[in-house]
C-alpha cells in the first residue's frame, strides 16, 4: 500500500457488510489505512467484536465500528443503516461483501458462478438507475480466495489469491481515481490448473 494513498478517503465513511474476515475483512482494513471511517457488519456478533477490535488496534477505536447485520433481513438492513448515521453521521461507500457459498460437487461453483452472473447484470443496471443521483456502481468478481471455503474445489488446484488482493481494486474503484468509471465488473481470477 503506497503511503501517497494513505489518506484518500479523509472524511468519508464506508459501510462493508460482511467484513469480519476474508474480503469484508481486508477491504474493511484497506479503507480504513486509507483514511476512511469504517463500519463492518456480520451476522454473529462475536466475529463483529473480534473484527472491530483487531481493526480498531490498527486504525484507532474513532476509525471503526461494527454492528451485527444479516443482509438478508430488512430490519438488520435498516438497523445497520441507522447505526451508521448515528455514529459517522453519513455514508459515503458501500460495499455489498455478502455472497452465496459455493456448493461442492460435479458443476463446481454452479450457484456461485451463476450469482456473479446476476451481478454482472445488476452491476449495470443500478449504474444506470442511480447514475443521476451520481452514485457509481461497480463490482469485482474474484476468483478463488484463500479462505474456508477454498476447501470446495475438491481434486482441482485452482491458484488461490489472498483476500488483500480484492482490496487494492475495491480502494481504486471507490476512490476519485475511479470517477468516470460505473456500471463495470472487474474479473481478478488466476488460471485454474487440474492434477
Amino acid at each position: 500500500m503506497s503511503v501517497n494513498s494513505k489518506k484518500k478517503f479523509e472524511g468519508k465513511v464506508a459501510v462493508v457488510t460482511a467484513s469480519t474476515d476474508g474480503i469484508g475483512y481486508a477491504i474493511a482494513n484497506r479503507l480504513a489505512y486509507d483514511g476512511a471511517k469504517v463500519m463492518v457488519s456480520s451476522r454473529k456478533g462475536t466475529n463483529v467484536n473480534r473484527a472491530v477490535e483487531l481493526l480498531q488496534k490498527e486504525h484507532g477505536s474513532e476509525s471503526v465500528s461494527g454492528v451485527v447485520c444479516h443482509v438478508g433481513k430488512d430490519e438488520d438492513r435498516k438497523s445497520l443503516i441507522k447505526e451508521v448515521i448515528k455514529k459517522f453521521r453519513q455514508i459515503d461507500i458501500l460495499v455489498d461483501n455478502a455472497a452465496v457459498n459455493p456448493s461442492p460437487g460435479k458443476t463446481i461453483k454452479s450457484v456461485y458462478c451463476v450469482s456473479k452472473t446476476a451481478l454482472f447484470g445488476l452491476t449495470m443496471a443500478l449504474a444506470y438507475e442511480l447514475g443521476e443521483d451520481n452514485i457509481r456502481v461497480n463490482c469485482i468478481a474474484p476468483g478463488l480466495i484463500k479462505h474456508a471455503l477454498e476447501n470446495c474445489f475438491g481434486k482441482m488446484k485452482p491458484i488461490i489469491g489472498e483476500p488483500e488482493d480484492c482490496s487494492g481494486a475495491v480502494s481504486f474503484l471507490c476512490s476519485e481515481e475511479a470517477s468516470y468509471i460505473t456500471g463495470e465488473t472487474i474479473t481478478m481470477a488466476g488460471k485454474s490448473a487440474r492434477i
